[in-house]
């Protein structure tokens, strides 16, 4: 392995730091490294695995203001890129300017989620003390070439070459970017139209907009979707005709609101919403359908099925779990984002746009979350999900299970004990035909061997287990949302790169 540090900074986080997501699995990173082809210590990197894995995290530098919470840290992107056998590794920070203010003032200037906006230090532009940082950190997809990194609260989306990691500034849809609104975590760039669809809300009305940039780049649509009041919609779906936003019973409580404080609350008494509009569609055109409430913070895929749209998520048993007194405190306080403690099973919703019924059924028994298709099935008929596994009472993945949401079957593999994973991407081998013809991609944190690894899985045969396990030059933070893109796609925008020609893509 070929190995550089190409940038180190410094951390002023305490030497004795007890946060269990500033630690062990969660122990924020340093070094940015470049490292050419990518040792594998148990198997043999496929040859017709072509592309490029990149995964998102959190990697805070600085202690908080006052309390840190996971979703607080830096951008920084992983990077393995894989051709004719061969693989490479990058880790960059993504430089917002968030990260770049507070490199430059030495220590932490906004404040995180947990934290009152009255600590802040500096402002922020859009109304003094009002926002929490963007920090670019949450969510990373491919348009046009380019990867962009998101934040779940809206903000910026931040252009990195999917080679080096580096950041070529912010996105702006040539001009016609939605500011002072954003783009919030989870756009979805649709491989069939080359487009890439998009929601961004606020706590001033209206309070939330659904938007679409075609395949040049270009802002080609963008209308309102009213709602009652702010909410904390996460994610949404989309099928070849339509977009499905939603409008869940967990927002910031309206009174506290009103003094500052962003604390949210489950509303029990009132039902889920979603709301279907036509792909390039006005407001008026929205149709509204009522399920049951719960909270989903990821969909895994949608598609129309006669009059129907099917709808397929992570749906919350229990979104606002009871303190427990026999955990940690910190299990206490993060009880939030343990899986198991949330009870987050996949499940479908069947919307019919001509009777306006909703119906909805469970879809597996499993405790899972955070998962990836064949990005080639986004928006039709599919088979097969691949997502995360948790381990108890902890914001942590321990193993994968692969959804085959025709049959119910499923497939599951553990990690291992001290042995933690990231979202897990469907890579497609080159000339694939099926939907499982292809390779699952993920990044571990091996508390054991004190390292990190990729692991390649052959996507028919998890249980198998990974077909390649290749090290990383130092192991990694815990993290979570990642992607997947073709090599052929990323050449198909750049005919000459010296960053892909450097490593051989």
């Amino acid at each position: 392995m070929d190995v550089e540090i190409v940038g180190k900074f410094l951390s002023t986080l305490p030497e004795d730091d007890d946060h269990p997501y500033r630690t062990g699995p969660w122990r924020p990173q340093t070094t940015e490294w470049r490292a050419d082809d990518l040792i594998a210590v148990q198997g043999e990197i496929p040859a017709d695995l072509d592309g490029i894995y990149l995964r998102n995290t959190e990697n805070p530098l600085h202690p908080a203001l006052k309390f840190y919470h996971p979703f607080d840290g830096d951008g920084m992107l992983h990077i393995v890129g894989f051709r004719d056998g061969k693989a490479f590794y990058r880790n960059r920070f993504v430089r917002t300017d968030g990260f770049e203010a507070e490199q430059e003032a030495g220590g932490s200037l906004w404040p995180g989620l947990a934290e009152p906006l009255n600590v802040a230090q500096v402002d922020y532009g859009w109304g003094a003390r009002t926002l929490m940082k963007d920090a670019s950190s949450t969510d990373v997809v491919v348009h046009r070439g380019n990867a962009l990194t998101s934040f779940y609260q809206c903000g910026d989306l931040y252009r990195v070459d999917p080679y080096s990691g580096q950041t070529h500034g912010k996105e702006t849809f040539n001009g016609s970017f939605p500011t002072p609104w954003g783009v919030s975590a989870h756009p979805k760039v649709d491989d069939r139209t080359g487009e890439m669809l998009f929601f961004n809300y606020s706590k001033q009305a209206p309070y939330l907009h659904y938007g679409v940039v075609n395949a040049a780049g270009d802002l080609a649509h963008y209308v309102d979707v009213p709602l009652p009041g702010p909410r904390l919609p996460h994610d949404m779906a989309f099928t070849r005709n339509y977009a499905i936003l939603n409008d869940f019973p967990i927002f910031w409580d309206p009174e506290l609101l009103e003094r500052g404080l962003h604390l949210p609350r489950y509303h029990r008494d009132m039902p889920s919403r979603f709301a279907v509009i036509p792909r390039l569609g006005t407001t008026a055109q929205i149709q509204w359908f009522e399920a049951d409430p719960t909270y989903v913070l990821h969909f895994t895929n949608a598609y129309e099925d006669g009059d129907e749209i099917v709808l397929d998520g992570f749906y919350q048993g229990d979104p606002d779990p009871a303190d427990d007194p026999t955990g940690t405190k910190w299990q206490r306080t993060f009880r939030f984002l343990a899986l198991d403690r949330m009870q987050t099973r996949l499940h479908r919703w069947r919307l019919n746009l001509k009777t306006g019924a909703c119906t909805e059924e469970p879809l597996s028994d499993t405790i899972s979350e955070f998962g990836m298709i064949n990005a080639a099935h986004s928006g039709e008929p599919y088979r097969y999900a691949y997502a995360a596994t948790g381990k108890p009472g902890w914001f942590l993945f321990d193993g994968l299970v692969r959804h085959d949401v025709q049959t119910g079957n499923e497939e599951r593999i553990s990690f291992g004990d001290g042995v933690y994973g990231s979202e897990t991407a469907m890579a497609p081998r080159v000339g694939s035909s099926a939907e499982d013809d292809g390779y699952l991609v993920t990044l571990t944190t091996d508390m054991n061997d004190d390292a990190s690894y990729c692991l390649v899985f052959d996507a028919a045969r998890i249980a198998d287990g990974p077909v390649c396990k290749l090290q990383l030059p130092e192991r990694i933070s815990s993290g979570t949302h990642s992607t997947w893109v073709a090599g052929s796609e990323l050449r198909r925008w750049r005919e000459t790169d010296d960053a892909a020609a450097a490593v051989g893509l």
